[in-house]
């Protein structure tokens, strides 16, 4: 029976606990606004955990009737009161028909706005950029998945403010990874998982439990909601999203209806600042203070210059754990707000002032612990950085290094959730194995952490960590390296710098070239028993394209030219590589 509630007079009704619905909720009631009530046909809000936090009435398990004018009042009708209000937004959204999945769906285990009954533990990525795949990734993070959010195009600016706030604070409490550039061009299976394969040498090939493919959502039919003639005439019955042919009829999308329907609505108002404006906050101390609040979760509690332009810097997070595997990458992020250590300017610098900038570093490791034995792979809940000041020139001004120069043990830090990546010691299943390591500049990072782990568990056949650098003082961890070599016979470091004048200039491919690798071997490499693990400079690596080398030699050209395989999707090879950029 429907009960009539003449005696309450709402500043607003919102129809629909969406992303946008409670960001309009949320901000009304932060521009002044009294009596706000937020009503869900369901059980649950996008984002609920934002409802107390913020106060929101909401009501629950209520269906619209219709919204009619009475005087200069609205009456919204639901399927058990009616509301008086000023202002009425319809915020519901519904499956857009006209959309389809963005890729194949090879299995069971990869499903369309459906997440597995039980995600405590899985590996869950969501595909997706809009405010729905937030919510996805949300819910999975909530429930105990670690989560990816492949959002390859969004632009965060256009989600409605509870879930950018949303996402923001997945990212700052290590719960979430989010890909801004990166989305996958195909999902196959290995084995019973899916694997997401994207075509961007930065991202590599990543598995999941499962994958999540976020649908497109629209405005529901203008007539199912039943809005008189009269009402829509006020100007005051919005809808959420798409433009509609029907007169009289206000939208806007979720990021910036909030401030248009109380400008329209309730002139005198402080609207909240719509989001698709870019707030230029004062650039004083205390702004700075105040993003790196928001944004930072991490502390750098070691910051140890080999030389001015190259440093070892150890991380360590706020929330969660540091664990991973041997080869794998981190992201770290500061923001644009930071100083650099150059003279250098950002390109559109008055735009990214108030972003953070995320780059993928391979993990390294100290290898050795002070009292001598092997370090073990986390250390003290921290993460080892090998990084290189990049220096700008007309081409590219980089954004990140520059900055990260300036930073000292102590300060704040952004560390990506994420620990990921396919360039492992996977496939060295037996101990007696050689394994041969080419790197390029600090693209022994990973190697560090594969060697400790062969070493600490004990792997008897030849360890070979080859590096290419300009000078001698561009070697980090030369002096813990010659230690190995001291204590493991098997184990052989083989620095090659290039601007040394008493040291002939040679690169890695030599190496193959005059067959170097007798002299710990006794024998040329052989693909029989050896596997080669190539990380740095695209160029010593060599990858061909549509079956053709690149005109300079690389290293897995000669590999290949003596029974070599590159390790692929599906194929399984013994030459596995990590490109630097």
């Amino acid at each position: 029976m429907n009960d009539t509630a003449t005696d309450d007079l709402y500043d607003l009704i919102v129809i629909g606990g969406t992303a946008g619905g409670l960001s309009v909720a949320i901000s009304s009631l932060r521009s002044g606004l009294k009596r706000v009530r937020l009503i869900e046909p369901g059980d649950r809000v996008a984002f609920g955990e934002l409802v107390p936090a913020n106060q929101v009435d909401v009501a629950y398990g209520e269906n619209l009737v219709g919204v009619e004018l009475d005087g200069d009042e609205l009456l919204v009708t639901t399927d058990l009161r009616t509301y008086r209000t000023h202002g009425c937004l319809m915020a519901m959204r519904d499956a857009d028909p006209n959309w389809s999945p963005p890729l194949a769906s090879p299995q069971a285990s990869v499903t369309v706005d459906t997440l597995p009954e039980h995600l405590d533990d899985l590996d869950i990525m969501v595909v997706g950029h809009t405010d729905n795949a937030v919510e996805l990734v949300w819910n999975a993070a909530n429930a105990g998945a670690r989560v990816v959010m492949a959002a390859g195009g969004m632009d965060p600016a256009q989600l409605a403010p509870a879930a950018d706030t949303t996402l923001r604070q997945l990212e700052r409490e290590r719960r979430a990874t989010i890909l801004y550039r990166a989305v996958p061009d195909e999902i196959s299976s290995d084995d019973k998982f899916p694997v997401a394969f994207f075509n961007d040498r930065r991202t590599p090939d990543l598995e999941f439990d499962h994958i999540v493919l976020a649908a497109q959502r629209c405005r529901p039919p203008f007539e199912t909601f039943n809005v008189s003639e009269e009402a829509l005439a006020t100007g005051r019955v919005w809808f959420l999203g798409e433009p509609d042919t029907h007169p009289n009829v206000p939208t806007a999308d979720s990021w910036e209806i909030g401030t248009r329907l109380v400008e329209a609505c309730f002139p005198g108002f402080d609207a909240p600042a719509a989001k698709s404006v870019v707030r230029r906050r004062a650039r004083h101390e205390s702004a700075v203070e105040e993003f790196r609040h928001e944004h930072y979760n991490a502390t750098i509690t070691a910051f140890e210059p080999t030389h001015s332009d190259l440093w070892v810097l150890r991380v360590k997070p706020d929330h969660g754990d540091t664990t991973y595997l041997p080869g794998q990458y981190a992201s770290l992020g500061l923001g644009y707000w930071e100083d650099r250590i150059d003279e250098a300017v950002d390109p559109d610098l008055d735009d990214k002032w108030e972003k953070l900038i995320r780059r993928s570093y391979s993990i390294s490791h100290p290898i050795l612990e002070e009292s001598g034995y092997i370090a073990p792979g986390d250390v003290g809940g921290e993460l080892e950085f090998y990084i290189v000041l990049v220096r700008a020139d007309e081409s590219h001004v980089p954004a990140l290094t520059p900055r990260l120069a300036l930073k000292r043990p102590g300060d704040r830090i952004y560390l990506g959730p994420k620990v990921a990546g396919r360039y492992t010691l996977g496939s060295v299943l037996d101990p007696s194995t050689t394994v041969v390591f080419f790197a390029t500049g600090t693209g022994e990072a990973p190697h560090n952490s594969m060697a400790a782990e062969l070493l600490r568990k004990g792997h008897t056949g030849p360890i070979i960590a080859t590096v290419t650098v300009r000078n001698w003082a561009d070697l980090g961890y030369m002096e813990t390296h010659r230690e190995l070599e001291k204590r493991y016979p098997n184990y052989h470091y083989v620095p090659m710098p290039t601007r040394e004048a008493d040291v002939p200039k040679r690169y890695l491919q030599d190496l193959i070239v005059n067959n170097d690798f007798e002299q710990f071997l006794g024998h040329p490499l052989q693909p029989e028993n050896t596997h080669v693990f190539l990380c740095g400079n695209p160029a010593m690596i060599g990858l061909p394209e549509d079956g053709t080398f690149p005109e300079t030699t690389g290293v897995v050209e000669l590999l290949t030219e003596r029974g070599f395989t590159l390790d692929k999707r599906n194929e399984p090879g013994n030459i596995h590589f990590e490109e630097y950029w």
